[in-house]
């Protein structure tokens, strides 16, 4: 039921949302104005096939009976947007109708939203991250100016996420099938939901059956009705949105249109990923090469620098650095999507590899293909950025750094698409005034505020976005001659960075399964945590309480073990002195109670034991995670 609150901030938002009405719209909005037409116009036969404007419909067709849906208002608004000739129409009464239409079709992330905040306890912070969502700086740039229904389509996700935490697995499922229907870029992250539906709905396991799976028997019959139920549930979604058009044949039409591969590998503006530091690198090359013959690239290939170089749509071709074929890319992609799969796949209980780690599965699956994709559009950083926010609800100190600077520059890595004069303030104030809330108001699960979590070079990272903005945006174009594409090439590389660092960051978040398996899990170990060299939290366990001042201590008694094994250490109201050192393993005892912790080439692993468990029993747990990380150099 919609409160009075709840109410009062949906009306503020409208309020943000109807003032951008007289911004910059981009060709997106002629896009959509033409789908109008062609969905109104047209029989359904020919909705693939019309291809009078070089704006040709090609979203999946549950995308279609949206955009018929709002061609029934649109004739009752102005008979004239939905004419197919026309061609280019952008009158008042159109603008006023399309943004509107998208400030409505909101209401379904409002409502997504607000199931989310429910299934999370109904916290505070989960109220400021479904807050921070809806008046997302992305949602404001991209469909509010720029012209698209992203808030609407990730309503449907966040609905989908939403049953998965309320434990409706099916709903779930169901519900990301339809969303696929609308708008097939979520395909990215179709694997996560294949693997968690696999293990958490499909795999019913009971305890007296002979078939044996990880130490519990597998119940056939169960299992395959839960699959049948899905798999059902899967193909009738898509027979309801496909069906028609293989009634009729056109289903390598639709094919042709939902997967143009003519495309080069970056977009006109480069996307900041893996390839635009690529391509950047190939310009610095080339650039050496002028100035240092002796690199022997002289007779690189410049040719084919005009699609990268001058904001052009097609091949992208390098001079020095070898070409990249799609093939590359998807190869790429499926292995930078390893890590999502390990956070679904490894063992633990139900509740530890449910919806939590489908939400992190998710962002890093969006991860990947953003980082490897081809053709990466700048506002796909959406499909990252919108599940993270909701991991925000009680993110570790790792999670809120990476959310902190990957949003900072994510959301900057969008302001290219708002290029008119008129928009400049109103892009610098919404990402501002969204950044200072983000890093003021969430906390990590130990309460510390997202700008205190962050590491100083991070901080310094954030703050260089203000002499970016200074460089790209308020210089005049003059000021950089010949190079009229090096301020976006700047917003493109610097974002590039910090869309990187903030990836591998999260890959390394995805190392909570040791702590709740091998070290907590081993039933010898009561609280663990593992801690990177700088400091920072890799994963710990919910039992692990300790002040980060332990972590100081303790590092510093491996690099001085004769002053912790004279002092020992304290910890909250405990004494523990210091029974064994070593330059890789430390153990310390409390009455019959201890601690062992082990020292690897980047990180320091804490093994709390209660008084019930033998010391030993514990150092072995320990052991192995400590072995398991010093053979893959960790």
């Amino acid at each position: 039921m919609l409160g009075g609150k709840n109410l009062a901030f949906l009306c503020v938002g409208v309020g943000v949302k109807l003032l951008l009405w007289p911004a910059y719209h981009s060709t997106d909005f002629e896009v959509h104005r033409n789908w109008l037409a062609i969905t109104s116009s047209l029989p359904l036969s020919k909705w693939y096939f019309e291809d009078g404007s070089e704006w040709t419909l090609d979203y999946p067709p549950f995308f279609a009976w949206f955009e018929w849906v709002l061609s029934l208002a649109a004739r009752w608004w102005d008979p004239r947007i939905v004419q197919l000739d026309n061609l280019g129409y952008a009158a008042s009464s159109c603008v006023e109708f399309q943004r509107l239409t998208v400030i409505v079709s909101e209401v379904v992330l409002f409502a997504a939203l607000g199931r989310f905040v429910r299934a999370s306890g109904g916290t505070r912070q989960s109220k400021i991250a479904a807050a921070l969502t809806f008046l997302s700086a992305g949602f404001l740039f991209v469909d509010h100016v720029h012209f698209q229904y992203n808030g609407f389509l990730f309503g449907i996700l966040v609905y989908s996420l939403a049953f998965a935490m309320e434990g409706h697995d099916l709903l779930a499922g169901t519900t990301f099938a339809v969303l696929l229907c609308f708008k097939h870029i979520f395909m990215y992250i179709a694997p996560a939901y294949f693997i968690y539906l696999a293990i958490n709905y499909c795999t019913i396991l009971r305890s007296h059956r002979r078939s044996q799976v990880g130490g519990c028997a597998l119940d056939i019959g169960a299992s395959a009705w839960r699959l049948a139920k899905l798999g059902t549930a899967v193909v009738v979604v898509f027979a309801v949105a496909f069906g028609p058009f293989a009634a009729k044949g056109q289903l390598p039409q639709l094919a042709s249109r939902l997967f143009p591969f003519k495309r080069g590998l970056c977009h006109a503006y480069w996307a900041p990923n893996f390839w635009a530091l690529y391509v950047f690198a190939d310009r610095l090359l080339i650039l050496a090469s002028r100035f240092m013959p002796a690199l022997g690239l002289a007779s690189a290939d410049l040719s084919g620098m005009a699609a990268s170089t001058r904001g052009l749509v097609g091949d992208t071709s390098f001079a020095v650095l070898p070409d990249i074929p799609p093939i590359a890319t998807f190869i790429a992609t499926l292995l930078a999507q390893i890590p999502a799969y390990v956070v679904l796949i490894r063992k633990g209980s139900k509740k530890r590899r449910g919806p939590q780690r489908l939400i992190q599965s998710v962002v890093l699956c969006a991860y990947a293909s953003y980082m490897f994709g081809w053709h990466v559009h700048e506002k796909a950083i959406l499909l990252i950025l919108v599940p993270l926010g909701l991991l925000t609800v009680a993110p570790t100190q790792r999670t809120l750094r990476m959310f902190a600077v990957l949003s900072t520059a994510g959301y900057y890595s969008l302001f290219p698409l708002l290029f008119g004069a008129q928009e400049l303030l109103i892009k610098a104030a919404v990402l501002l005034i969204w950044v200072l809330c983000a890093l003021a108001l969430l906390k990590s699960d130990r309460g510390v505020s997202a700008w205190s979590c962050l590491l100083r070079a991070e901080r310094l990272y954030v703050l260089g976005h203000i002499p970016l903005f200074v460089a790209t945006e308020l210089l005049p174009g003059y000021a950089f001659g010949r190079l009229q594409f090096l301020p976006l090439a700047l917003v493109s590389v610097y974002t590039a960075f910090g869309v990187t660092y903030s990836w591998l960051g999260l890959v390394y978040d995805s190392w909570q399964p040791y702590v709740d398996n091998n070290l907590v899990g081993s039933g010898s170990v009561s609280e663990a945590a593992i801690y990177g060299l700088d400091g920072g939290v890799w994963a710990k366990s919910d039992s692990y309480k300790h002040e980060d001042e332990l972590f100081n201590t303790i590092k510093e008694g491996f690099e001085k073990e004769d002053v912790i094994r004279g002092n020992g250490l304290r910890t909250g109201k405990d004494k523990y002195f210091t029974l064994a050192t070593s330059p890789e393993e430390l153990h310390f005892r409390c009455g019959a109670k201890g601690l062992f912790c082990a020292k690897t080439k980047q990180t320091i692993i804490f093994a709390f034991y209660p008084d019930t468990v033998q010391p030993g029993s514990a150092s072995k747990a320990l052991g192995a995670v400590t072995d398991y990380l010093k053979s893959v150099d960790f």
